[in-house]
């Protein structure tokens, strides 16, 4: 019998790898139907949504170990998340230029109840020139700030408690929206309706802030609340008479979240780019949204940082 030669390198094979190609597959399964995972304990499935383009880094993480393996299993079956991840979210990578029939922009942002330049936010805010500017975490001391910085350039606005709408557009029929959950009692104001008159027609904008939610080692994702008060605003918006409509706001959670369904479900694509918004020093998600029926987000891009800890978001809006 012939020995192997000491220090030879074993070559490609079928054989190895059998580990690290079930758990490419299970990376593709996931991506597809991240459905499969429940949501009873701990909100799991919800949070595999959450965070799912981030399941592409399981394609070059089990790389690694194929090529060291000289793995032709494990490498081919790796191509599975590697073409379902770039059917899902390749298109996000992309978001181009404004769009040359863009309406007009909308800016989203979370300013942050604890923002210590609520002027200075004011005037970056101002300096995009969008047709109309959502907040949320507005508060008492802080709103006085706001409303002189943007008077200038934007002389229609309205609140309703910690959410508010600046508009280059005259606004009308401006109500409170309720999505408080359960066990919330008054003044927990986090909604608002309002028509905006723009140069191509009416259009029903709302503006939300939904509860938080947490994520710890033994909970998991509590995001009961959330889940509750996406339903009262998708119900707000099932019931709207106006064809048109704008949703602007922090909804705690990326759109592949199941908890959002009813709301995302009225709504049409959120248009190209990821737009991660939370954390601002490290973005891992778009938690802050701009969602529209009867018109097309043509294009979303987050904005230099200002002192929240979201990032703002701009996109460009077709009617």
């Amino acid at each position: 019998m012939t020995r192997k030669k000491a220090g030879r390198t074993p070559g490609w094979s079928w054989r190895r790898g059998r580990v690290t190609a079930l758990l490419g597959l299970l990376a593709a399964v996931l991506l597809l139907f991240p459905g499969l995972v429940p949501n009873t304990t701990g909100r799991v499935g919800s949070l595999l949504e959450t965070f799912l383009p981030w399941l592409g880094l399981a394609v070059p993480v089990l790389l690694v170990p194929a090529l060291l393996r000289r793995s032709l299993l494990a490498t081919a079956v790796l191509l599975l998340p590697a073409v379902v991840w770039s059917a899902l979210f390749g298109g996000l990578l992309f978001t181009g230029d404004r769009a040359p029939d863009t309406t007009f922009t909308v800016v989203q942002h979370n300013v942050s109840d604890v923002n210590p330049e609520p002027a200075g936010t004011a005037r970056a805010l101002a300096a995009t020139g969008a047709g109309l500017i959502a907040l949320e975490e507005l508060t008492a001391p802080a709103l006085p700030a706001f409303e002189a910085a943007l008077a200038a350039d934007y002389p229609h606005h309205a609140t309703r408690g910690t959410v508010g709408v600046w508009s280059k557009y005259p606004l009308t029929g401006v109500r409170l929206v309720d999505i408080r959950p359960k066990g919330v009692g008054q003044g927990w104001d986090r909604g608002l309706r309002a028509t905006a008159r723009t140069p191509e027609g009416e259009v029903a904008v709302y503006v939300a802030h939904l509860p938080s939610v947490r994520i710890g080692p033994a909970t998991g994702l509590t995001s009961g609340r959330r889940d509750e008060s996406a339903a009262l605003l998708g119900e707000a918006i099932a019931a709207e008479p106006l064809d048109r409509v704008i949703l602007l706001g922090d909804l705690n959670s990326t759109l592949d979240d199941r908890g959002l369904e009813p709301v995302s479900s009225l709504m049409g694509s959120p248009g190209p780019g990821f737009a991660f918004s939370w954390p601002a020093k490290l973005p891992v998600a778009r938690i802050d949204q701009v969602l529209t029926r009867s018109a097309t987000v043509s294009r979303v891009r987050t904005l230099p940082a200002t002192g929240s800890d979201h990032l703002p978001i701009a996109a460009d809006i077709r009617l």
